[in-house]
């Protein structure tokens, strides 16, 4: 989908919601990502004793779920948090689509025929719009759909949903590929990094047409200045080493938005704390930014909230715009030192007060998939 945001149809977020290890609303999640309170700890939901690697970001004892569609539930209550923070009421939801990102296994489809009942009988809305299964890029695929669709007037209001929740196999299946941190913690950029961990999220996010909102009276809490999208096919896992998808992504994101490199004040990295990925991510910000890199605050949410695969970019929207709205810029926690290869400024040691006109999410997925969200502040 393509879309130009004009006067009339620009796209900001009137609604949030998130369950993550840092607990329920996107106020934990903002408040333990700006200082850096990284939320890994023992896996203890199925056994792990026969991993390299013991240890994720969880959702913490208090969050209930059921045990039949635990996952929908989850997905559920984020979305009840936006919704209610969009100041939505079920007459406002009948044309409003439901794009959601989820894993691919088996339960693809229960879980989301779950989602879109329990949205359906809550909100009223008609049900599911579209399911997206694009690995670690799928949350910010949906939310540049749900920009474009509002940007071009064919929705005022999109819903874009997301969740993920640690299990066995998938957990098995990174140990085995040696993609999980060997020692617990998750170092993006980091000298010493050895991979990333996984995390348990849902979250939501309420894309609504700026008139729209107006009418209703429903604060904007951020705007969707401009997004991009873009392949590099250079390798069924290994990420291109010079960015060049993602270099791709960011420039079209900035080009939509008609915002200059030099007005970006932060960066939520896709930061896996992978080598190879990590190392790509920063040659990409650096062929985009040039000499402004190097006053270009860094951070990846990642190493405190996990990486919660198909939810991730959702869950990064959310702590970039808290972060915007408290002039706090998150802390890229699990630092042990320099790698000369990445040559970022990197948010260390403690929250930096900034007040940016402009901050840019990154993901990158397996395959070579990247995407860009540029945030404006309200």
């Amino acid at each position: 989908m393509t879309g130009t945001p004009t006067a009339g149809t620009r796209p900001v977020v009137t609604g949030l919601g998130v369950l993550s290890a840092a607990g329920r609303g996107p106020d934990p999640l903002t408040e333990a990502a700006v200082h850096g309170k990284a939320a890994f700890g023992p896996v203890t939901r199925f056994d792990v004793s026969a991993r390299r690697t013991t240890r994720a970001a969880l959702l913490p004892p208090g969050v209930p779920l059921a045990h039949t569609f635990p996952l929908a539930r989850a997905v559920l209550d984020a979305i009840g948090q936006a919704c209610r923070q969009a100041g939505l009421t079920g007459d406002d939801g009948g044309r409003m689509p439901l794009l959601l990102a989820l894993h691919s296994d088996e339960r693809t489809r229960s879980t989301a025929d779950a989602v879109a009942a329990g949205v359906s009988a809550v909100w009223g809305t008609r049900g599911l719009t579209r399911v997206y299964t694009g690995a670690c890029v799928a949350a910010s695929t949906a939310v540049a759909d749900a920009a474009a669709l509002v940007a071009a007037g064919r929705h005022e209001r999109v819903l874009v949903a997301a969740g993920h929740l640690v299990e066995p196999g998938v957990f098995a299946v990174f140990d085995a590929g040696r993609a999980l941190a060997r020692d617990g913690e998750l170092r993006p950029f980091s000298a010493g990094r050895t991979g990333t961990l996984l995390a348990d999220a849902t979250a939501a996010v309420v894309v609504e047409a700026a008139p729209a909102a107006e009418r209703r009276g429903a604060p904007a809490l951020a705007r969707l200045a401009g997004w991009g999208r873009a392949g590099d096919a250079h390798h069924v896992c290994r990420p291109e080493p010079a960015g060049d998808g993602a270099v791709r992504a960011i420039e079209a994101a900035l080009t939509r938005g008609g915002v200059a490199p030099e007005e970006v004040g932060y960066v939520n990295a896709n930061g896996t704390g992978s080598t190879l990925a990590d190392q790509a991510e920063a040659s990409a910000l650096r062929r985009v930014f040039g000499r402004h890199t190097a006053e270009l605050p860094v951070s990846s949410s990642k190493s405190v909230h996990g990486h919660a695969l198909e939810a991730s970019a959702l869950l990064e929207l959310v702590v970039t715009i808290g972060a915007l709205g408290r002039g706090l810029l998150p802390v890229n926690a699990g630092w042990l030192g320099p790698d000369p290869d990445v040559g970022l400024d990197l948010v260390l040691d403690g929250p930096r007060a900034a007040g940016p006109r402009y901050a840019l999410n990154l993901n990158s997925a397996f395959g070579g998939a990247n995407t860009a969200l540029l945030v404006a502040a309200a």
